[in-house]
């Protein structure tokens, strides 16, 4: 038997789904016509950045402020949110509790919900997945192994056999769909660590049992095998910030994309991991430790330095060198963002309370006091901020996870949470199977006469 939670989130949405149709339906009436901006050529070869396409529910980035949760602002999360006893970080169970919702979950909401996880955590469907992993190579990419393991799960989909059957309908889907996001949601950290503890430490997908009076955090890293409760916290605030970043970026698209033509949440969270492991979405983290590590090196062979003064003098001829060179400054940029992205500060600062004489977060600092400005003085990126890649290695490295290939998942654990939010709300509010319009390059030089 579950517990309260599910009652209570389809009491909340059930109230809240009919209010949402209705403003969008008024919405539609009266601009149903209105462009929300041009689709330029450029926009067409361009990868569609900044033509506005979708609708996207449980979050929203403002190129200033940076993402919103449902209106709430990273810091406005980490005061509202509640915590764990033993930590400061918004717990993971109540950013999916306003993701979903849009509503700040009360702290017996909160516990409410980690007692459903435990108790969906808990079905046979682990066994069979297990077995999955194990005839997977240990050498395999570890995000190859975690989409495995979601559709490995999607083998007891409700959505799937409620649409197989007729019992699944339009009026309903969004309760399929959200059961299915809650059994994912529940079991895919197990998943992930398995994988963990399969690839890099000895081959063997055998894990600790969860604890029930651990969150889904917790758990985790409990599972992964680290004891350090502020590493939990840690990855309380990880866990957090990555869920979502507003509709448009790789992970959230695929996922809505798929969704969209009415596969289960298991295919379509699948997908988005598949886009989530590629090198220019959620392996930019990786590829920013690798960096730093060259960075390192570089100043090593420079004589090394002895003071700040002197290593903000040795990385600034570095970074020069490195762009002088036609390279970029991996961490550095945005497509949306034109400041420091916060999920960024809330790294350092989480940094600066618990290890500020870490070797790698003063280097890292150092680099965040200076790139900013050679960057604008290079002139060639229009956002020389940091954004969230840039310091997360820190953190994972200072609590003994070394093993960078596997950041992604971790990502990927996050992003579930994210992405699934909006996937219940894409069948709450009907929306149809997406179906842009494409145009070949030779239509358009016909267009417009160039031959």
């Amino acid at each position: 038997m579950y517990s309260e939670a599910t009652a209570e989130l389809k009491r909340i949405l059930g109230e809240k789904i009919p209010q949402q149709q209705a403003l969008i339906k008024k919405i539609k009436a009266a601009e149903g016509e209105t462009s929300l901006g041009p689709a330029t050529v450029d926009a067409a070869y361009g990868g569609m950045r900044g033509v506005t396409g979708l609708t996207y529910e449980p979050s929203l980035l403002d190129p200033v402020e940076g993402i919103r949760f449902r209106g709430l602002s990273i810091p406005e999360c980490q005061q509202q949110l509640p915590s764990a006893a033993d930590g400061k970080e918004p717990l993971p169970e109540a950013m999916w509790w306003l993701l979903l919702t849009g509503e700040v979950p009360t702290q017996a909401q909160v516990e409410m919900m980690m007692k459903e996880f435990h108790f969906r955590s808990q079905h046979p469907i682990m066994d069979q997945v297990t077995k999955t992993l194990d005839s997977l190579p240990t050498d395999m990419h570890p995000m190859l192994q975690f989409s495995t393991g979601i559709l490995a799960l999607g083998h007891v989909s409700k959505f799937a056999k409620g649409y197989s059957t007729g019992a699944a309908t339009k009026a309903n889907y969004w309760e399929y769909a959200l059961d299915d996001a809650l059994d994912l949601i529940a079991r895919v950290p197990q998943v992930a660590a398995q994988i963990y503890r399969r690839t890099f430490h000895g081959g063997s997908s055998k894990v600790v049992a969860r604890d029930p009076n651990l969150d889904l955090a917790a758990n985790f890293t409990k599972q992964m095998g680290f004891e350090s409760m502020e590493f939990a916290d840690c990855m309380r605030l990880y866990l957090s910030i990555h869920t979502d970043h507003e509709g448009g970026n790789v992970s959230a698209h695929t996922t809505t994309l798929v969704g969209s033509a009415l596969s289960d949440p298991y295919l379509s969270c699948s997908a988005g991991m598949n886009g989530l492991a590629g090198p220019l979405h959620g392996l930019a983290n990786q590829e920013v430790l690798l960096f730093l590590r060259e960075l390192q090196g570089q100043v090593e062979k420079r004589g090394g330095a002895k003071t700040d003064a002197e290593l903000e003098k040795v990385l600034t001829e570095c970074i020069w060198d490195l762009l002088n060179q036609k390279r970029v400054v991996p961490g550095y940029g945005h497509a949306v963002l034109r400041k420091t992205d916060p999920r960024y500060t809330c790294q350092r600062e989480f940094c600066l309370r618990n290890f500020p004489e870490d070797e790698l977060f003063k280097f890292v600092d150092t680099v965040y006091k200076i790139a900013p400005g050679i960057l604008t003085e290079h002139g060639k990126t229009k956002n020389p901020w940091p954004n969230v890649d840039a310091h997360s290695g820190v953190l994972l490295q200072h609590y003994g996870m070394t093993e960078s290939l596997y950041y992604t998942v971790l990502f990927g654990v996050s992003r579930c949470i994210g992405v699934l939010s909006a996937l219940v709300w894409d069948r709450a509010l009907g929306k149809p199977i997406e179906r842009p319009k494409s145009i070949t390059t030779e239509a358009l030089a016909k267009k417009f006469n160039i031959a």
